[in-house]
């Protein structure tokens, strides 16, 4: 990987190396882009075969939580971490405070939190050297886990695209087929079940079956059966790249919209789901409502604000949907340039060039403090 002509095609803004010899720290700080405000998103634990691996894996999360902020009308902007190391044999506390600091040293520019590999205990070490990490637990002021509100975020825009989808919104009767039952599908069924939906699960992890099975889920032992299920709705909550050519073709449902992360393996399969007349929802649309849920905190944080603006995700969705319709285009390319002409309104806007759109834009939010005290923009 070519990383200086990288950054540059990618417009990205800065990508930090992170290395600390007496813990064994080898990380990655990757800003994208701070048009909208401070960038904001998780840092991950995972070990990577090669650093290119751990490099590209830094840079598309980077990129995916800019248009995750900007589609969701956040002023934050996109941002990512990445500590090159196995969560499962154990991260030091002095890594996991060495990395904080190279965070501190962006100025907060970036804002950090947990993603996969972390826990709530590295976040608290994080804190002993920076101010600039949210998502600590509620004693210490944070908002704790974000899954339930991830969860639920899914849940309203899965009804919008079933109301897309049968002209109704309500998921009553319908059956919806979970792949992955982890943390955020765990609420997002919840609410599936609380709604009178027939819920169907796999997971490759025996003791999420088990409890699948104590809400009454219908489970599949065989994770590649649940592509065969005939089903209203298919929610992918578990790894990213299984919408493919061989997966798209065998789907039983009108609706496809789950959890996880980069749904797609490459954008072709986008359309593939189109032309079968499958309504997909883009992944960074529907599970935004951790990211919106991080937000509150920035300026303060309430829970009841919090779940009120996770709920617009509805709202999102459904303008997602009827741009696909109107540009006559996927709704994987309606939701990019959803995300991409705000930062462009915003954009002109820094330029002195404030159009009517902006003036929008800039009115839907007022100010609050970041966790160093400086004023920045943040979801009204």
């Amino acid at each position: 990987m070519d990383i200086i002509e990288t950054l540059q095609t990618g417009d990205y803004e800065q990508l930090l190396v992170a290395v600390d010899k007496p813990s064994g720290l080898r990380a990655f700080v990757c800003i994208h882009d701070t048009t909208l405000g401070p960038s904001l998103g998780g840092v991950r634990i995972w070990p990577h075969a090669t650093e290119e691996d751990a490099l590209a894996d830094v840079l598309r999360l980077a990129r995916a939580m800019t248009y995750k902020s900007a589609a969701a009308g956040l002023d934050f902007g996109g941002g990512k971490g990445l500590i090159w190391a196995d969560p499962r044999t154990g991260v030091s506390e002095a890594a996991i405070r060495a990395f904080a600091r190279h965070v501190d040293s962006l100025g907060g520019r970036y804002i950090t939190t947990e993603d996969v590999g972390v826990t709530p205990e590295h976040l608290i070490a994080m804190s002993k050297e920076t101010r600039h990490v949210v998502g600590l637990p509620a004693h210490l002021g944070g908002s704790g886990n974000t899954s339930h509100i991830t969860g639920f975020g899914v849940y309203r825009g899965m009804k919008a695209a079933v109301h897309e989808a049968f002209g109704v919104d309500c998921l009553r009767d319908m059956t919806v087929a979970v792949q992955g039952f982890g943390k955020v599908a765990s609420s997002l069924v919840g609410h599936l079940l609380a709604a009178g939906a027939r819920i169907v699960v796999t997971d490759v992890n025996r003791e999420a079956l088990e409890r699948a099975r104590l809400l009454n889920c219908r489970v599949l032992d065989d994770p590649d059966a649940i592509y065969d299920v005939q089903c209203d709705v298919f929610a992918p909550c578990a790894l990213g790249g299984v919408l493919n050519e061989k997966t798209i073709r065998r789907l039983r449902a009108k609706v496809v919209a789950g959890a996880a992360n980069n749904q797609l393996l490459t954008p072709d399969d986008g359309r593939k789901l189109w032309h079968h007349g499958i309504v997909y929802v883009p992944d960074f649309i529907i599970n935004a409502g951790g990211v919106i849920n991080l937000a509150v905190e920035v300026g303060g944080y309430d829970e009841d604000i919090a779940r009120e603006r996770v709920g617009h995700v509805y709202d999102t969705v459904t303008e997602v949907l009827k741009t696909s319709h109107k540009r006559g285009i996927p709704p994987h390319e309606a939701a990019d340039r959803l995300a991409e002409e705000r930062l462009e309104r915003a954009r002109s806007a820094q330029n002195g060039q404030l159009n009517g759109k902006a003036h929008e834009d800039r009115d839907r939010f007022r100010r609050v403090r970041t966790p160093d005290g400086a004023l920045e923009q943040a979801a009204a």
